[in-house]
């Protein structure tokens, strides 16, 4: 990363990394980035990002596997179709068997 980037550019590079059919969270994403406080920012990257389709927004949900920020998503259930169609199981907003699918920045990307 590059040291001019901005903090949503940086949280921008990680969500980009999140492999299909897995999901990480706005705290690990924050984490990685030295940041551990600043999961609320994460998600406003994430809302801020809608409409770029290059960033997989859908694929990151609160620390309990909630699909917390499906609100920004157009549509009723866009988060909850996108991420079904990667093959993540969803029962009323909960990702279910949630740390199989569960993607670490901080693991996965030392």
């Amino acid at each position: 990363m590059k040291k001019s980037e901005g903090f949503f550019d940086k949280v921008y590079d990680v969500a980009k990394l999140i492999p299909y059919g897995k999901v990480t969270s706005y705290g690990a994403i924050a984490t990685y980035l030295g940041t551990a406080k600043s999961a609320r920012m994460v998600g406003w990257a994430m809302n801020a990002s809608h409409g770029n389709d290059l960033i997989p927004a859908h694929r990151v949900v609160n620390q309990k596997g909630l699909l917390t920020g499906k609100h920004h998503f157009d549509g009723t259930n866009l988060m909850q179709q996108l991420l079904e169609n990667e093959g993540i199981i969803v029962i009323e907003n909960q990702i279910q068997n949630f740390e199989k699918v569960f993607w670490n920045p901080s693991k996965e990307l030392s």
